[in-house]
């Protein structure tokens, strides 16, 4: 008997086959197939809290597929902390692993709401496994691509928790393997009545929208919000309610991409484009049901949030996001990716949250985000670099106004964010300072002398503030600010000589028998940093060279590839510089989750004494790369 409530029971094979015809992977089988697994299949429902898996005690009977409802999936340690969690809703499955693998449950599972689940009994998965080509291939791909892995290996191998099922989807499955079936359109002056039987009689959330020279989207939320919410007539257009131009996404992009633009634009749906034709429309819930959710569970409790103290233990969650992300193979960029779309919701969340206390400001303004921030590149507990730009006030009253709300905003923010775990600036760089929070003519003002008069502390200032980029706000206010500094660096570009001169003055941490160069006393001894001295070259390298082309990136990987794109540097040494990066960032990532996981205060001092062989040869030869960069950057400036 499963575990649960008496309430066991046998189910109508005709409801499961319905089921399984639209669930993957079973709709890959046919229907006799379909009909023998479904005569097998009982049914069970499961109250909120449940327990049904612990940890290496559950012998594990049954396939459940959810039916109806929700699971969270998560590990314990010995003080009962928990260390990792995923969710998986209607049409995942638990179970698979230690079936396969003949082993008691690896993971904690539990319901987050009432849950039917579809039951099959382990014989018969295990001959479904091992006798249909496509099913094996769907349940076994994550547990044997683990033994392909590269050189990264090596660096994920340190105190990783166990992995969960099914979790390479995430990085290794093409959005087009996620499609279920052709996509469904309706044309948009149809009664939005039709779309809502439509999409009941085909069992689908959304309808794509024939509107014209542009296509749209309907979904049963947009029903919802929009019709019944609003008492409008079942008669009203579908263009009434659509949302054009749907989003879209390349059919031969990875998951991972199509979850950072769901949760970038907050939204459930994506076209699939082929060679510009839409092929079919996947959803948040595609995802979780092939990879588990982890990303996507911390980003719906951001967004859900009602106080700004709800915040608060949210960010602490964000590494665990990132222990999954290194556990399964992810480079850096893709991590700091996540982590940048993570922050800035909860940095959304947060501002929009302190608008609503204060009420509306006097005058429209923009959140800067700078430095790493600003470049998309954080990592743990990255210190705060912001400022504030809003709009010159039409007279003194107003002025008065602006500046005292912008002071209140701007402090409570700093003091909300640093509660939240990202530590003050301590340079002051941040929007609490009178200097970093202006009128946008002063912003101009302090670009305009940064680039006239480069001296060491305007070198200083812009690889801090060239960097940035809108948070929050009027994000027109930046592009005018990035507009002012492309326009002005094209007549000016003398700072970048200062900038190159700094940058060449940087040694690279190799002695002349290519030993790694470490601090040699004081609390970091025998170690390097990492940072200062392995990614900060490269980050100026990508930074100079963009601004004296007038690029108007501020990643670093975006930079190289952009100057590459544009034949300002050769691709080979484009690709170099990027591997150096990555590389580097991933080491970085490494060490920090170890230290956060030790309970220590993450720093950039890395022991070359504790890397392996193979890391050893990686890191002296990204450095090298970093010579050439120099190389490169002395032949574009010779006067240096």
């Amino acid at each position: 008997m499963p575990k649960g409530t008496e309430g066991v029971h046998s189910v109508s094979p005709e409801v499961v086959l319905l089921f399984l015809k639209k669930t993957i992977p079973f709709n890959e089988l046919d229907d006799e197939t379909l009909q023998n697994i479904a005569r097998h299949i009982i049914i069970d429902f499961y109250p909120k809290g449940t327990v049904l898996f612990k940890q290496d005690e559950t012998e594990v009977e049954y396939l459940y597929i959810i039916q109806k409802g929700g699971m969270k999936i998560y590990l314990k340690d010995e003080e009962g902390n928990i260390t990792l969690k995923d969710f998986r809703g209607e049409g995942a499955y638990v179970g698979a692993l230690p079936i396969i693998q003949g082993t008691k449950a690896n993971l904690n599972v539990e319901t987050v709401e009432d849950t039917f689940c579809f039951l099959l009994p382990k014989d018969v998965f295990l001959n479904l496994v091992q006798s249909h080509s496509r099913i094996t291939q769907y349940f076994l791909k994550s547990f044997s691509e683990k033994f392909i892995r590269t050189a990264y290996r090596e660096l994920r191998h340190r105190n990783m928790v166990p992995r969960t099922e099914g979790t390479l989807y995430l990085f290794s499955a093409r959005v087009r393997d996620v499609i279920k079936k052709e996509p469904e359109f309706i044309d948009a002056s149809r009664p939005v009545q039709d779309a809502a039987r439509r999409m009941a009689d085909l069992h689908i959330g959304s309808l794509l929208v024939n509107a014209g020279s542009e296509t749209g989207i309907v979904t049963d939320k947009d029903l919802r919000t929009k019709v019944v919410a609003e008492g409008r007539e079942l008669s009203t257009p579908v263009s009434d309610i659509m949302t054009s131009p749907v989003a879209t996404i390349n059919a031969n992009a990875v998951c991972f991409d199509a979850l950072l633009t769901m949760m970038k634009h907050q939204i459930h749906h994506l076209a699939v484009e082929d060679d510009g034709r839409i092929i079919g429309v996947i959803t948040a819930h595609d995802i979780m049901v092939l990879q588990g959710s982890s990303p996507l569970y911390l980003f719906r409790e951001i967004v859900a949030q009602r106080t700004i103290e709800g915040l608060y233990p949210l960010s602490q969650k964000v590494p665990l996001v990132v222990r999954t992300l290194i556990e399964e193979g992810a480079k850096a960029n893709n991590i700091t990716r996540m982590i940048t779309i993570l922050n800035d919701h909860i940095l959304e969340r947060l501002l929009t949250l302190l608008m609503d206390k204060m009420g509306t400001p006097p005058v429209q303004f923009c959140w800067l985000l700078l430095g790493s921030e600003g470049r998309k590149e954080q990592t743990f507990r990255t210190d705060q670099d912001n400022a504030l730009v809003y709009v010159t006030p039409e007279n003194e009253h107003l002025a008065a106004q602006a500046e005292e709300y912008f002071r209140e905003f701007a402090e409570t923010a700093i003091e909300h964010l640093e509660n939240c775990g990202y530590p003050r600036c301590p340079g002051d760089v941040m929007a609490s300072n009178p200097k970093w929070r202006a009128p946008y003519p002063k912003w101009e003002g302090y670009f305009d002398h940064w680039i006239d008069s480069p001296e060491p502390l305007e070198v200083l200032h812009a690889s801090i503030f060239f960097d940035f980029r809108s948070g929050f706000g009027d994000a027109s206010m930046a592009e005018k600010l990035r507009d002012h500094i492309v326009e002005r660096s094209e007549r000016q570009q003398i700072y970048m000589l200062h900038m190159a001169r700094d940058y060449l003055s940087r040694r690279v941490p190799l002695s002349f028998f290519k030993n790694f160069i470490v601090e040699k006393n004081g609390e970091h001894k025998n170690k390097l940093d990492i940072k200062h001295k392995g990614l900060t070259p490269i980050v100026n390298f990508a930074r100079i060279l963009s601004l004296k082309h007038g690029i108007r990136e501020t990643n670093t990987i975006s930079r190289l590839q952009a100057l590459a794109d544009k034949g300002h540097i050769a691709e080979e040494l484009c690709s170099m510089a990027t591997d150096a990066y990555e590389l580097q960032m991933q080491m970085r990532f490494v060490h920090q989750l170890g230290q956060l996981e030790a309970g220590i205060q993450p720093d950039n001092y890395i022991d070359p004494g504790k890397l392996s062989d193979l890391e050893k040869q990686m890191l002296k030869d990204a450095f090298a790369v970093i010579e050439r960069l120099q190389g490169v950057l002395k032949s574009i400036f010779p006067a240096i």
